[in-house]
């Protein structure tokens, strides 16, 4: 049985290579498997593989599996909100165009994390009313167009069925990546809503 204990010999003393890995090595292997092949393949006999070694290592930092599959989506959920911020700090486009532009980005260039986070099941989550996830963008259309929160909400609402109904397809590969077409369709509908949401009611 011996033989099959991998040690990491240091100073003279033998170390289980479990010791080795730390926590942040872990998930960012959990991260990369993550990446190349879904949430769904992400089990304790496969991340040790992804590390070389058996799946004892996990379990010295990870209560379990679901452990690590929360932490996995937590750093995407990371990931995405630093992509986001940068996309409307860098003035490549307008703070609020950026947004979306950078949540169709996501979507083709990190696919798995993008499924995970927007394309998952949550039937059994139930109905999540998530304004403050949103409330920079929130206050931003209030700002620009003169909107109260509800307006803001409902504005910003339709915007994002859009943008998500493109980022979905390029997600899942069903559309290639036009920036300048996409670009332009967003403008269209923004300008739409605005001049819906924006208008003064006739009388």
């Amino acid at each position: 049985m011996l033989r099959h204990i991998r040690f990491f010999i240091r100073g003279g003393d033998a170390v289980p290579r479990h010791y080795m890995f730390t926590r942040e090595q872990i998930l960012d292997a959990a991260l990369t498997l993550t990446r190349q092949r879904g949430i769904g393949a992400l089990t304790a006999r496969a991340l040790g593989e992804q590390l070389g070694t058996s799946p004892k290592p996990i379990f010295s930092h990870f209560d379990s599996m679901e452990a690590v599959q929360a932490a996995v989506s937590q750093a995407a959920a990371q990931e995405y909100s630093r992509r986001i911020e940068t996309a409307m700090h860098a003035g490549e486009y307008p703070p609020y165009k950026a947004s979306g532009m950078a949540y169709m980005r996501f979507a083709l260039e990190e696919q798995e994390l993008f499924k995970l986070l927007f394309m998952r099941d949550r039937s059994g989550e139930g109905r999540i009313d998530d304004r403050e996830s949103v409330r920079p963008i929130l206050n931003l259309l209030q700002q620009r167009l003169g909107l109260d929160e509800e307006q803001a909400a409902r504005f910003h609402g339709e915007m994002w069925l859009f943008v998500h109904g493109i980022a979905s397809a390029l997600a899942t590969g069903y559309l290639p990546w036009d920036e300048e077409q996409v670009s332009q369709m967003l403008s269209d509908v923004y300008f739409g809503l605005r001049h819906r949401f924006c208008q003064p009611e006739q009388p």
